[in-house]
């Protein structure tokens, strides 16, 4: 239970609705981990293949079936700075198995994209997707029913969430979740949005604006702002799926490894043939996506995950709304100013106090459910701790939590928040449904009304830019980015450009079916719109002109036209070929084709 009955009641209305799927998902856990890994019922010639390649050590094991077997999903690649560093963590992790007696394989490893590669690139029309295609390929590996556990190395924007989905979907099993921590701080955030904006400007050169880029991301590790990737991090902790403290420490660092370490055994502990089994998919109840959406709100996390967080809770037969998600949002404190929400990154936020700071106060307020079951076993008040390093240098230890702030810009108290809500809405209206981010935009900028500019591409609205057509007040209306359309790609291409129309001293917003996520800036942004305009979605409706009402504090969003004129329009239905060829997506055909909405999940499943 928590304290605020608030939460309780959003908390059974979720349970409530989801029962019949939720009671039928639970089932199927059930029987499923009754039956055990198939390890000792394999054939000879199965299982001579599935350790073929192992030491007599391990094949000795593995053809016991007396020990767990602990499975490897990674998303290692060494172009992504963030996934770079799990190279090394394969072999520490079997090192690690075979000194408790036990044995680890890597299962399958799974794409990893990097959205900063793809920003404004026809790559960025795949990333979406790639989430569900994560899932699958997690599935193929865990297939073999070789396993007693898993551990899920990822980080980034649909990695995570990816292979929560497939975790889930093999909710049996045992699931913990290894990060590979944050790059160090580089260049301040806000000096790189300045030089953004004066490239953008063509104050700057390219050359001026590389070399800002580059000692922003400059290293191992993940990328230092908070968007989707550390949003994920901070939803991993929050939700029970690491160990405590392990989100946010940087790479290749002795702390670093003991934590990678202390992930292993505490999988292999919590396996059907110990006394602590714990699996994945009764860690993930209404009551831990209730957390998730409680710290994706106090830390001004990513918009992303008002689609993840429907697609992942899904897998567990929950059925979370974008309604849910507004409310609590409602209900939550502001704690944490992280750009794009301040100046501070997330190395900023760790020293701070962190995640163990940030559980803490949401627990003595009551915001949080702490009567939860966790990878780590216990209740989520062992989360509210910091790790550091044993005096043998191999070893995790673990402090409570500090009771002040170590920046109170960066992390507050829950008495003194930085605002009194988490800043994630859902807007309704005569164009559907969207979802708008106001914790980084002033309260002055929050509410917009003025003429529809439209666009069915985000270069149409750099070039309108380009040419000195955007010096006033208007709505930029940029559709036809949905994920029936082009897969929904991120549009930051357009942060830097309406950014500096904002500063010019015009009132403009933005309105799409497209997506923004956790670097959604001070613009005004509805986003997600939901039907999409391939969809036939009022948005396909809107006229060049027309008046657009955007209120981020009333939570609406309307065409102010006459509603029997409105509804007799056709909807535009634009030549999208370009769209479906290149860069691999002639492959993503299917994809498009059966994805579900925004609002449940933009989902193929």
């Amino acid at each position: 239970m928590t304290a605020d009955r608030r939460i309780e009641e959003i908390t059974d209305r979720i349970r409530e609705r989801s029962a019949p799927t939720r009671d039928a998902y639970l089932a199927r856990i059930r029987r499923k981990g009754a039956d055990g890994p198939k390890r000792s019922t394999l054939t000879c010639g199965n299982l001579a293949h599935g350790f073929a390649a192992c030491g007599p050590t391990d094949k000795a094991r593995l053809s016991e079936g007396a020990t767990p077997n602990l499975g490897i999903i990674t998303a290692y690649n060494d172009m992504l700075s963030a996934h770079q560093p799990f190279e090394r963590y394969p072999e520490i992790i079997r090192e690690t198995a075979r000194s408790v007696g036990a044995t680890a394989q890597v299962a399958s490893g799974v794409p990893a994209m990097c959205d900063g590669v793809t920003q404004g690139q026809a790559g960025m029309e795949l990333s979406l997707f790639s989430r569900d295609v994560i899932a699958m390929a997690t599935a193929v590996g865990l297939s073999h029913d070789m396993f007693d556990a898993a551990v899920y190395l990822g980080v980034c924007d649909k990695i995570v969430p990816g292979l929560v989905i497939a975790a889930l979907t093999f909710g049996h099993l045992p699931a913990i979740f290894i990060p590979a921590g944050p790059m160090t701080s580089g260049l301040p955030n806000d000096e790189k949005s300045r030089i953004r904006q004066l490239y953008a400007e063509g104050k700057v050169g390219r050359d001026a604006l590389l070399e800002a880029e580059s000692k922003s991301y400059h290293g191992p590790g993940t990328c230092t702002f908070y968007g989707t990737a550390n949003s994920n991090q901070m939803l991993m902790e929050i939700m029970g799926l690491h160990t405590p403290g392990s989100s946010f420490i940087n790479p290749n660092t002795p702390l670093r490894d003991a934590l990678t370490r202390e992930a292993t055994r505490r999988a292999l502990s919590i396996t059907a043939l110990g006394n602590e089994y714990t699996p994945a998919g009764l860690v993930v109840d209404e009551r831990a996506v209730v957390n998730g959406v409680v710290g994706l709100h106090a830390t001004g996390g990513s918009t992303n995950h008002t689609m993840h967080l429907v697609a992942m809770a899904a897998a567990a037969g929950i059925k979370l709304s974008w309604q849910d998600i507004s409310d609590l949002s409602d209900v939550t404190p502001l704690l944490a100013r992280v750009y794009p929400n301040g100046l501070a990154d997330v190395n900023h936020f760790n020293a701070a106090g962190g995640m163990g700071f940030l559980i803490r106060e949401l627990l003595d307020r009551g915001l949080l459910h702490d009567d939860v079951r966790t990878a780590w076993g216990a209740g989520l008040r062992a989360y509210a701790v910091e790790a550091k390093l044993g005096i043998d240098g191999q070893s995790v230890i673990r402090a409570d939590a500090p009771r002040d702030s170590g920046d109170p810009k960066v992390l507050t108290t829950a008495d003194q928040p930085f605002s009194s809500n988490g800043g994630v809405r859902m807007l309704t209206g005569n164009l559907g449904k969207a979802v708008i981010k106001v914790s980084a935009v002033k309260p002055e900028r929050r509410v917009v009304e003025a003429p529809a500019k439209i666009f069915h591409d985000q270069n149409d609205l750099k070039a309108a830019f380009d040419a000195g057509d955007l010096n006033t007040d208007f709505v930029a209306v940029v559709r036809f980015q949905g994920p029936q359309s082009n897969g929904m790609p991120e549009l930051h291409k357009l942060t830097p450009l309406l950014g500096v129309l904002l500063d010019r001293g015009h009132r403009v917003a933005l309105v799409t079916d497209g997506r923004m996520s956790g670097a959604s800036g001070k613009v005004p942004a509805a986003i997600h719109v939901t039907p999409e305009a391939k969809a036939g979605g009022p948005i396909a409706r809107i006229r060049e002109g027309d008046l657009i009402r955007l209120d981020g504090e009333a939570g609406t969003l309307e065409v102010l036209v006459d509603a029997a004129e409105f509804e007799a329009r056709m909807p535009e239905q634009p030549d999208l070929s370009a769209n479906e060829f290149g860069m691999g997506r002639e492959l993503f055909a299917a994809f498009r084709a059966t994805v579900g909405t925004a609002d449940q999940g933009a989902s193929v499943f």
